[in-house]
């Protein structure tokens, strides 16, 4: 589930969806076996997170390290599922893509020490209220105003050797 531009664009009468992205880490190792990334209960926000790389720490032992992802699946229901098996020696890191995954998720070093660095993408949808909208719109009509009032660039003249 990717947003742009495009797709926030087209959500209908109740407004246009807003994409915030921010950068997410963790690291899990035998002292911090798992994290749990979730939203807050209070906001009307919906939160993503896109995982992108799952790499071993430069201590790491030869062993093989699982990291697995617990998240909800489409009937509602919580299901694990291992999604890197890493070693030192033969696969250190691994690229998901845009692996995306919706609030609540817990990642968990499910075999092996570590350590193991996750990181990815914290992505917040929002609805954007009319107010938010008029805002955006007044500011890009200040953009083309300053376009506007900039003179065009006058090449310099070359002078003539005699």
């Amino acid at each position: 589930m990717s947003f742009s531009d495009e797709d926030s664009s087209d959500v209908g009468f109740a407004g246009e969806k807003k994409l915030e992205t921010f950068l997410f880490s963790c690291q899990l190792s035998s002292k911090v076996p798992f994290y749990t990334f979730q939203r807050d209960e209070e906001e009307d926000l919906e939160h993503f997170l896109e995982l992108r790389t799952i790499c071993l720490g430069e201590d790491a032992k030869e062993e093989n390290n699982v990291v697995e992802v617990a998240a909800m699946n489409h009937q509602g229901k919580m299901t694990s599922v291992p999604i890197a098996n890493l070693h030192s020696s033969c696969l250190p890191m691994v690229s998901l893509g845009e692996f995306e995954l919706k609030a609540p998720v817990t990642i968990r070093l499910k075999a092996g020490s570590g350590p193991v660095t996750i990181s990815g993408l914290h992505l917040i949808v929002s609805e954007t209220e009319e107010s938010d909208l008029e805002e955006e719109e007044e500011d890009d009509d200040e953009d083309d105003m300053d376009e506007e009032d900039l003179s065009p660039v006058k090449p310099a003249k070359k002078k003539q050797v005699q």
